[in-house]
């Protein structure tokens, strides 16, 4: 049998790429292209492929987290394959929380992809064996639960703020500041500025 696939990419010309890879596979058969997050749910739905092929960043509007949800969502879903260029914790999680079937890197060799998508139609979970280690780690250890006042504090941080900057920049004291910034430490288990700063980005939290 043939194996459907929508491709998603807000990129013409990688959907092009793409689609020349999959088209040298004849076990695969590309029905529609989305170039967006909102394209991709309402192709999805139209056109019942078995795979989206989706990519994690979208433009403007709804990420690829946010589609593999929608469309995971609708009567009898197809399975959804991120193909993105970002490998942070918090986006593979997210991802497979959202019901992603699978995460692979842009830069895997074709077959890998051709591979992928054939698994994804056959219910397996499709992980390259280092992003599965560091899903289960993620499962294990969660992500820190940080506030939106103490994300706001750690993108000015980001940017090299002083406390005084921040405090002026969110309309509080720099006591206030001092004590976000004591939660933000502990919750991400680091002792320095530059530590934190390190941490949230590697987890995708800024």
């Amino acid at each position: 049998m043939t194996t459907t696939v929508l491709l998603v990419d807000d990129h013409p010309v990688v959907r092009s790429g793409l689609r020349a890879v999959l088209d040298s596979a004849p076990e695969l058969s590309v029905i529609g292209e989305a170039a967006t997050g909102e394209e991709a749910i309402a192709l999805a739905s139209h056109l019942r492929p078995d795979v989206v092929l989706c990519d994690l960043r979208l433009g403007d509007g709804i990420d690829g987290i946010q589609a593999t949800s929608a469309i995971r969502a609708l009567d009898a879903p197809p399975a959804v394959l991120i193909l993105t260029t970002f490998d942070r914790d918090a986006e593979i999680l997210g991802a497979i929380e959202a019901g992603a079937a699978g995460y692979l890197l842009k830069d895997v060799d074709p077959d890998v992809i051709i591979d992928g998508i054939q698994r994804a139609a056959a219910g397996d979970v499709v992980l390259a064996p280092d992003l599965a280690s560091r899903v289960l780690r993620g499962i294990r250890s969660p992500l820190p639960k940080l506030t939106d006042r103490e994300i706001e504090v750690l993108r000015l941080l980001s940017t090299g703020a002083t406390n005084r900057e921040i405090a002026r920049a969110l309309f509080v004291t720099e006591a206030t500041v001092k004590t976000h910034l004591v939660h933000i430490f502990t919750k991400l288990g680091v002792d320095t500025r530059s530590r934190a700063i390190h941490v949230a980005r590697e987890r995708g939290l800024i």
